[in-house]
């Protein structure tokens, strides 16, 4: 049996805030390699070597993990920011049997939105709506007290000591209660 590559099918997947590549590994084949490169400069950031004695996973980031099973090889990229926006490859290389295949199945482009930038947007609004509330308090306020005062000097007109329904005696008027 010739070592085959099926028709390059990398699945990308969102699932729980991390990024899974996952392929299928070649069929007939009893070593070869699957590495993830970043950039265009084509940087490894993870990958993974099996052959018959052992399993040899690497990476070379702290946010990339390789998952295998029989069937299939998935990286996950986890706690990924802003920074992390670039263009990935995958890379296949088979050792055995023979001969030695090199080719590199596909390019992806992994835009990530930044966590800080949704922070700071929920925060600035509620920013400006804790102003805008502030701001109307204060103008209620001001209106109250122009309103108390405006009734306390009128209060105080209409409580004469000598009455005009009372013109024989003079008497104290009764105070109200002041709130």
């Amino acid at each position: 049996d010739q070592p085959h590559v099926s028709d390059p099918q990398v699945m990308v997947e969102f699932e729980n805030g991390n990024f899974n590549f996952t392929f299928l590994n070649p069929e007939n084949v009893s070593e070869f390699s699957m590495t993830l490169f970043k950039g265009h400069e084509k940087k490894e950031i993870c990958a993974f070597h099996l052959s018959q004695e052992r399993v040899i996973s690497k990476s070379n980031v702290t946010y990339c993990q390789t998952q295998n099973s029989t069937s299939s090889t998935t990286f996950i990229l986890k706690n990924l920011e802003r920074k992390h926006i670039d263009v990935y490859t995958y890379c296949l290389d088979i050792f055995l049997p023979p001969p030695y295949i090199d080719c590199c199945l596909k390019e992806t482009y992994l835009y990530v939105q930044d966590k800080e930038d949704c922070f700071s947007l929920g925060l600035m609004s509620w920013i400006i709506i804790g102003l805008i509330i502030f701001a109307i308090s204060c103008v209620c306020c001001v209106v109250a007290c122009c309103l108390r005062n405006k009734n306390q000097k009128s209060e105080s007109n209409s409580h004469e000591y000598n009455s005009e329904y009372m013109p024989m005696a003079a008497v104290n008027a009764a105070k109200k209660p002041r709130i």
